[in-house]
């Protein structure tokens, strides 16, 4: 490329072979594939109320009050949901008051999760906060919702009167009376 021109040699360069070819397959391919997404943001300044769903990542800084869905999702520090989570892949830093259905999902120091998690896998680091219960799932996002655990569990009566007074829920606790 930056050579020194011989003049004594009377044949003049070869040309270098045509390259446009290849270069416009490469843009017709990358015009047909998507393109890569970054992130969505919602930022600390931000509240959302009602659903978000995202086909692509999603960065939630701000709070959400509602059902949140997309293909990755991290909830900063910073970050608030009330609702469920469902994605491939959840990451909390911040703050979750609902369930969360992942293939993937990791609690970093100083999550805060109270909710039920269905995963294939589950990370939890020091210092994170979790209060449910865990489920492991082959495929996590294609199980039903979790059912709450204490409400579920214990038969309804038609009456105070009939139930007795030594009678124990499924868990082994008394029931009290309101």
């Amino acid at each position: 490329m930056f050579t020194k021109s011989n003049k004594h040699n009377d044949t003049p360069p070869a040309p270098e072979p045509a390259k446009v070819q290849p270069s416009v397959d490469a843009i017709r391919g990358a015009a047909s594939k998507p393109a890569a997404r970054a992130a969505s943001i919602i930022c600390a300044d931000m509240k959302i109320n009602g659903s978000v769903t995202s086909e692509g990542a999603l960065q939630i800084d701000g709070t959400v009050d509602g059902d949140v869905a997309a293909t990755d999702i991290t909830i900063g520090a910073s970050g608030h949901i009330t609702g469920e989570v469902k994605a491939e892949v959840v990451k909390v830093k911040g703050r979750i008051k609902g369930s969360i259905r992942a293939r993937k999902v990791e609690l970093e120091t100083g999550a805060h999760v109270k909710g039920d998690i269905v995963h294939s896998s589950l990370q939890i680091q020091s210092n994170a906060v979790f209060e449910g219960q865990v489920k492991h799932s082959e495929d996590p996002l294609k199980d039903a919702a979790p059912r709450a655990a204490a409400s579920d569990a214990r038969p309804s009566t038609s009456s105070p009167s009939s139930a007795t007074p030594n009678a124990t829920s499924g868990f082994g606790i008394s029931p009290t009376a309101s």
